[in-house]
């Protein structure tokens, strides 16, 4: 069983987008690594905002136009069909009836943004990515941002006005920005103990080597410094 030799939690931090479903597969193969080595508690996830499209437009579009566009005309189904059998092996569904609609992310990301100040933003990224990709949400719209702020417990006048702040709005374009001037082409991407870089939704197996190096280096650390 791998567990951290310091008593302090494991920074990670996660670079992605609701509207990307390899980040939903990518947060639930984590998530089962993190269980499987019982370090669930013992890690501070840090949600950070990028956005995939941010010309969309605010109302959004068509998903069928919009990944005509981007992969080429017929493709949605064959795209749906390899992240089907991804998400299988995953434990995720993806609802592709219901998801109708490509979306504008920016305000979903002020909403996590939000919720993290009070350490809610994994639950409400989780609530969105639930909303968006098995319930067919329109996480692009206020009223619906505003209604799954409310049914996790948050005021609503408060998420209204988070939803409408300009001084957030300007801190995610600012993060997106970080974010891709330090390299980041993709999501998702994971920094973890802010150091070491993993790219992609990486299987458990994965991880599992990953935590194996960064906690043998903080081991190594301790030693160094006693």
């Amino acid at each position: 069983m791998l567990t951290p030799s310091a008593p302090d939690k494991l920074p990670l931090a996660i670079v992605s987008d609701i509207a990307c479903p390899w980040c939903f597969i990518g947060k639930t193969r984590l998530e089962t690594a993190l269980a499987n080595h019982n370090l669930t508690e013992r890690v501070a996830i840090t949600w950070l905002p990028y956005e995939l499209n941010p010309e969309m437009p605010a109302a959004g579009m068509d998903r069928t136009a919009y990944l005509d566009g981007k992969f080429g005309p017929g493709k949605r189904r064959e795209i749906e069909l390899r992240l089907s059998e991804a998400a299988l092996e995953s434990g995720v569904t993806f609802n592709w009836a219901k998801v109708t609609k490509s979306v504008n992310t920016r305000m979903a990301h002020m909403l996590v943004a939000a919720a993290a100040t009070v350490q809610r933003g994994g639950e409400m990224t989780a609530a969105l990515f639930k909303a968006y990709w098995q319930d067919g949400r329109d996480i692009g719209d206020l009223e619906t941002l505003v209604a799954i702020a409310v049914e996790q417990g948050f005021d609503e006048q408060a998420a209204r006005d988070e939803l409408a702040n300009d001084e957030l709005r300007e801190t995610i374009i600012g993060l997106e920005a970080h974010a891709q001037k330090v390299g980041v082409t993709g999501v998702p991407f994971f920094i973890v103990d802010g150091k070491l870089a993993v790219s992609g939704a990486q299987p458990p197996e994965v991880w599992t080597q990953v935590f194996a190096q960064v906690l043998a280096g903080r081991q190594q650390d301790d030693d160094e410094d006693r």
